[in-house]
């Protein structure tokens, strides 16, 4: 009996030993496969920077025609006629919406612009994630956190721009250079409109458009007002850099204004 209950003692232990053994195996792989999870999980392409995993790029036409479709969103610029765009003052453009950022049919990798703030946090929540707070997108905007960037960027730098030293390869305005851009110059009165998700140069991170292509929304504490960070197609670099706060109406759908989501690893 006794000699039964010793070897009982002794599985049990055992057991233990072997249980917090593969806890931390667990605790040392996880962060090395995250990312692929994510990806396998939201069906985007996140980098994870600590705590924290960003999309790489803005979400696309393609990936919210999946929320609108899924959810039977119809959005502000579409139940209006139309999102907004800047010209004497603010003017209504009819027809152009997400789908038709321009008033025409758009590549399904495009960003997806005339997105209210709301709209944009629902896309995020219905994906698993959320857009990110202003402190979150300004640290993952402008200071490199990955442990072996790829050159030029080196791990703990904050650079002036989210492409790096200088504005060059972002999809601004002016002084940044040749830019991918989709020449919608025809139908704007300034500026040639955006390029599609991840066309410009890769940044910060490893993250594409964080400066200009399109403003981003994030999440800030007013409540009619939402942050908007990293200028568009329609500035220049000025726009770009991590002191420039800018903001809109919550409820605003503007024609160079997107997003993009984070997820809580914790």
């Amino acid at each position: 009996m006794v000699r039964t209950t010793a070897m009982r003692m002794n599985s049990e232990m055992s057991l233990t030993r072997t249980l917090k053994f593969l806890a931390l195996v667990m605790a040392v792989l996880l962060p090395a496969t995250h990312g692929k999870g994510l990806r396998a999980e939201t069906g985007s392409d996140m980098q994870v920077l600590g705590d924290l995993a960003i999309d790489r790029t803005e979400v696309t036409i393609e990936q919210f025609a999946h929320f609108a479709a899924a959810t039977g969103t119809v959005t502000k610029a579409e139940r209006e006629g139309g999102g907004l765009v800047y010209a004497a003052g603010w003017e209504q453009k009819p027809g152009w919406t997400w789908r038709t950022p321009y008033g025409m049919p758009a590549a399904s990798n495009e960003p997806a612009v005339h997105i209210t703030f709301d709209e944009a946090q629902a896309y995020c929540r219905w994906a698993g994630k959320r857009l990110p707070r202003e402190d979150e997108w300004i640290l993952a905007a402008y200071t490199e956190s990955r442990p072996t960037p790829s050159p030029p960027f080196e791990n703990g730098r904050t650079y002036r721009f989210p492409t790096g030293d200088n504005p060059n390869g972002a999809n601004c305005l002016k002084d940044c250079g040749s830019t991918p851009a989709i020449d919608r110059s025809d139908v704007l009165e300034r500026g040639r409109g955006h390029a599609p998700a991840g066309a410009s140069r890769k940044g910060v991170n490893g993250l594409y458009d964080m400066g200009a292509n399109v403003w981003e929304w994030v999440d800030t504490e007013d409540r009619a007002q939402k942050g908007t960070r990293g200028g568009s197609w329609w500035y220049g670099a000025t726009q770009m850099r991590a002191d420039y706060d800018a903001s809109k109406p919550r409820d605003m759908a503007v024609v160079y204004i997107g997003f993009r989501c984070v997820k809580d690893l914790r």
